[in-house]
């Protein structure tokens, strides 16, 4: 798939701000794979997605952010809370479902949060970011301010609805957002050319009033300079904007996918422009750093991932009673329970658990171990065998992952 050329290579920031950039991308790395050996243990559960090779991107275009704007992704999405700042720790321990993760053990892989650092979430539903970013970047408007939000989706979410639906809206009201689709080929399992009839991506939305452009999305420099300048437009010249990072994962759409819709030496082939090795030697070569810097580079970020397990692992699992705490409800002015406890001999609104009883409490908490000692034994039945694209088996019970072909 073509991209962007140009004539020379970006030019080098400053080696403060390069080492800075090559570190955030191990760290990512680092932490994905580590997040991989934790699901393999069954100490993460649900779903997992991995963004190993698209690090350039989410870095690159992070970087090309101010600390007040604002940032959306999917549920691939530990790569940009990470590059947002949010530590590790907190990032891992919500993985492992635990009270000091960064949604409190609530959101899991899919729905980080970080509103301390304007990372307004992780979204399950493909496509459904996009209205929401279309939102802030109203409320940015109204407000009169000088923020702007990037709105991070995968090329599947283009054909969705509520894409034609955000970029006519946002251009209608010359909103402050950059849309940027993370072109890593393919839709869950379908590969692009089989799921959109247009494949240049950034021209997709030139008939709703949104020009796009295209960047090499294993190029961080190339990344950053392409979403720096949409942001200027979006920002200064109030003209919405889609880029198109051209991209491509090196694991499969979760853990629990056998990649059977792509060889192994096409996998090999994208291997070879790693953006971590490629940015790296660019740095040796220049002079910026050496081999040995580099080396304890990728030490200090496999030990920041050490710690960061270890505080997950030794983090409590949140209390029962939290089940119902900072459910979105309506209030009394529309009728009905929204949240439901039949756990007890009685059932009871769930905003009302914490009041429930003891009674209420002890049947939750035997419960809560009953099916904890089922999934245990479904999940290793269900893990143990690796298969011809490396992925593995599907979660307990042979759940299907249904977040669709967004990726």
């Amino acid at each position: 798939m073509a991209v962007r050329q140009t004539d020379a290579p970006h030019k080098l920031p400053d080696k403060e701000t390069s080492v800075e950039v090559l570190e955030r991308m191990l760290l990512i790395r680092r932490f994905e794979e580590r997040a991989g050996e934790m699901y393999a243990k069954a100490k993460i559960g649900g779903f997992l997605h991995l963004c190993i090779g698209e690090e350039a991107t989410i870095v690159g275009a992070v970087n090309a952010m101010r600390t007040t704007d604002y940032l959306m992704s999917t549920y691939r999405e530990h790569g940009q809370a990470l590059a947002r700042g949010t530590p590790p720790e907190a990032v891992m321990a919500e993985l492992f479902g635990r009270v000091d993760g960064v949604s409190k053990g609530h959101g899991g892989s899919m729905h980080l949060f970080d509103w301390e650092r304007r990372f307004l979430g992780g979204y399950g539903i493909v496509g459904g970011n996009l209205p929401l970013a279309t939102g802030v970047a109203l409320a940015c408007d109204y407000k009169g301010t000088d923020d702007a939000i990037v709105c991070m989706f995968g090329d599947g979410a283009s054909n969705q609805g509520t894409f034609g639906e955000s970029m006519n809206m946002a251009a209608l009201w010359k909103l402050p957002v950059v849309f940027m689709v993370i072109n890593n080929q393919f839709g869950m399992g379908t590969s692009l050319e089989r799921h959109s009839a247009v494949t240049d991506l950034s021209k997709k939305a030139e008939g709703f009033g949104v020009p796009g452009s295209r960047c090499d999305g294993m190029d961080v420099l190339d990344v950053h300079d392409a979403v720096g300048e949409a942001l200027r437009k979006a920002r200064e010249e109030r003209q919405p904007q889609l880029v198109e990072a051209v991209t491509y994962r090196f694991r499969g759409h979760s853990m629990a996918d056998p990649e059977e819709y792509r060889t192994k030496d096409e996998v090999a082939e994208w291997r070879k422009r790693d953006p971590i090795n490629v940015f790296k030697q660019r740095l040796i070569d220049e002079g910026v750093i050496s081999d040995d810097d580099f080396e304890k580079l990728d030490e200090r970020a496999t030990g920041r991932i050490d710690e960061a397990t270890e505080f997950a692992d030794n983090s409590p699992f949140p209390d029962l009673d939290s089940l119902y705490d900072d459910i979105y409800v309506y209030g009394d002015q529309v009728k009905g329970w929204y949240a439901v406890d039949e756990r007890a001999p009685e059932p009871h609104r769930g905003e009302d658990e914490r009041e429930a009883g003891d009674l209420a409490h002890e049947l939750a908490e035997a419960g809560a171990a009953y099916t904890h000692e089922e999934y245990e034994e479904d999940r290793w039945r269900h893990s143990g065998d690796d298969n011809a694209g490396g992925g593995e088996g599907e979660p307990a019970g042979g759940a299907r992952d249904t977040t669709g072909g967004g990726d």
